[in-house]
């Protein structure tokens, strides 16, 4: 019989592919402020903390967000309004 492999004890725990402990929920709308820009062009508002990208938005802009996928470390959302 082989050991068993065993986590690092340094390994961060996941929050699930679902986005399960995430304070935002798939298809509901917020309201956000695009705070910066990922290095890819996004906009990037937070929620608790919790990051959500929002593609086609600028930094300072006050927006009306619905959210489209969540993942464990963040989510995606689409402009309803400025």
């Amino acid at each position: 019989m082989s050991p068993k492999k065993r986590t690092p004890k340094n390994a961060k725990s996941k929050r699930g592919r679902d986005g399960g402990n995430s304070p935002v929920e798939l298809g509901k709308e917020y309201e956000v402020d695009i705070t910066e820009l990922s290095p890819s062009g996004e906009g990037v508002a937070r929620i608790r903390g919790f990051i959500i990208f929002v593609p086609n938005s600028k930094v300072c802009n006050c927006a009306k967000v619905r959210i489209n996928k969540i993942d464990s470390m963040s989510a995606y959302a689409e402009i309803v309004s400025i």
